[in-house]
């Protein structure tokens, strides 16, 4: 996957963050969506990756990673808090 420049990494991380927190409706802060969203991505690649499955790289495939990852995190953290 291509990667984009740290500014552009925590933008699009903060706005996938910010789009799955409103999805799967977690209340958390502004800075914890930038983290979801960053960390997400990382998670959403590597899990992919296991699975031989390359979304398109640049900035939409980082947003599409993050977002797909954040709501993977919100999920899990879900399961933890029970």
């Amino acid at each position: 996957m291509e990667s984009v420049g740290w500014i552009s990494a925590i933008i699009i991380g903060g706005l996938a963050g910010w789009l799955a927190g409103k999805l799967m409706e977690a209340r958390y802060g502004i800075f914890l969506n930038i983290v979801l969203g960053i960390v997400g991505s990382v998670v959403a690649t590597a899990i992919l990756a296991q699975f031989h499955v390359q979304l398109a790289g640049g900035r939409l495939g980082y947003f599409v990673t993050g977002f797909l990852g954040a709501c993977l995190l919100i999920f899990l953290a879900r399961l933890v808090r029970r």
